[in-house]
């Protein structure tokens, strides 16, 4: 998860709690931090490598934009699918998401159930029912 709000991480990790990837689930702040945890670098070396990626888009150092599109320029990175989880429900940045090749753009709500309820179904979805490539 690259999600600069604190607050949200743990509503994620409380809404997640004894599901299959909540003692997975990794939070990272900024879009610099997410690309070294993404390479295993510097204090990230033993990282594992996600099934999914949770990213917002209004993040520091590197925003969402750019790591989406590093992310989906990267061969060793590429098939991750990336779910943007954003605040925006304008277009234009819905179809920016689209065509930087993010796998699903989600409208962030507001109200912290329907957060919750939105992060449930990411799970059911992406873990119960997509069919995953596996992890290299």
């Amino acid at each position: 998860m690259v999600e600069d709000n604190p607050a949200d991480v743990l509503l994620a990790k409380e809404t997640l709690e004894g599901s299959v990837i909540v003692s997975n689930l990794h939070a990272v702040s900024d879009g610099m931090e997410a690309m070294e945890f993404l390479r295993r670098e510097n204090k990230h070396r033993e990282a594992p490598r996600p099934g999914l990626i949770l990213l917002d888009l209004n993040i520091p150092l590197k925003d969402g934009w750019e790591l989406l599109s590093e992310i989906k320029n990267d061969d060793r990175l590429k098939r991750i699918p990336v779910v943007v989880l954003a605040a925006s429900k304008i277009e234009a940045d819905i179809q920016r998401a689209y065509g930087l090749h993010a796998n699903c753009y989600i409208v962030k709500p507001v109200d912290f159930a329907k957060y919750a309820a939105v992060l449930r179904t990411i799970e059911h979805f992406w873990f119960a029912v997509a069919r995953l490539p596996m992890r290299v």
